[in-house]
């Protein structure tokens, strides 16, 4: 997704889409969105992913020409392990997170979490992380708003951009049918994050055209009856090997909604 913007606005693209989804067996799928963000002689990443998806992130950095040091700042909404561990990546960027959520996440003891603990160590220790409290502008048109609920500390980002706002929801809300019902599964608090989605609602509802970017589904925009429609299309499929060689595979597609 690109936005047609003037000069002075940022470029928005989503470089790896969230998927709405987690495996059966085998715990989270940790597929979380990352989002480029440039203007303002910035070049933002937005949420960083998991292990996984490293070489797709590089392929997709290489296609529009930036160098992980050409990375200038990295703005984590939580940190969840698909969120925050490849900031390690950007040696030049300075990370950005939630004062709130750091101090608690870094207070949590090891544990069978979400917490990259050895990484959320680095994060609240590091001299070129940054912490950001609520309603904060800390980047030109950039502000944070808490979002508690899925973990203490969770910020929603919105970007103000060519008469339209962006927002990026991370967890607070992970997907359209967390939106529509306004119920937010894996949750450190139910009620908050209620609280939460009712303030996502009214950012979003607050100019027309607005656009929204979950932690784990496609951006959506919405109609003229407030429904969250997607923009784009969802990209998504693993292959397998059921077979007796290695030359013989198949194709799972996971894209149909």
């Amino acid at each position: 997704m690109q936005n047609n913007v003037k000069k002075e606005d940022y470029k928005v693209d989503v470089l790896i889409q969230g998927f709405p989804g987690r495996a059966v067996c085998h715990g989270g799928l940790g597929w979380s969105t990352v989002t480029l963000i440039r203007g303002q002689n910035r070049n933002i990443l937005l949420d960083v992913g998991a292990f996984g998806i490293r070489k797709p992130l590089q392929m997709k950095l290489k296609e529009f020409g930036i160098d992980p040091n050409d990375i200038t700042d990295v703005i984590l909404t939580h940190a969840h392990y698909d969120h925050t561990v490849n900031f390690v990546l950007f040696p030049k960027a300075t990370v950005w997170i939630g004062h709130e959520e750091i101090k608690w996440a870094a207070a949590q003891e090891p544990g069978f979490n979400p917490l990259p603990e050895l990484y959320v160590q680095e994060l609240a220790h590091s001299s070129r992380v940054k912490r950001i409290m609520d309603k904060e502008e800390f980047l030109p048109r950039i502000t944070a708003y808490a979002v508690p609920g899925h973990t203490p500390g969770h910020l929603l980002f919105v970007l103000e951009n060519d008469g339209i706002d962006i927002l990026f929801t991370g967890d607070s809300a992970k997907n359209r049918a967390e939106l529509l019902s306004r119920l937010v599964v894996d949750t450190e608090d139910i009620d908050l994050s209620a609280q939460s989605i009712e303030l996502i609602w009214k950012k979003w509802q607050s100019k027309p055209g607005n656009l929204l970017i979950p932690g784990h589904d496609l951006t959506m925009k919405l109609d003229s009856t407030d429904r969250p429609v997607y923009v784009g299309k969802r990209d998504a499929s693993i292959r397998v090997w059921f077979n007796e060689t290695v030359e013989t595979s198949e194709v799972i597609d996971l894209s149909h909604a």
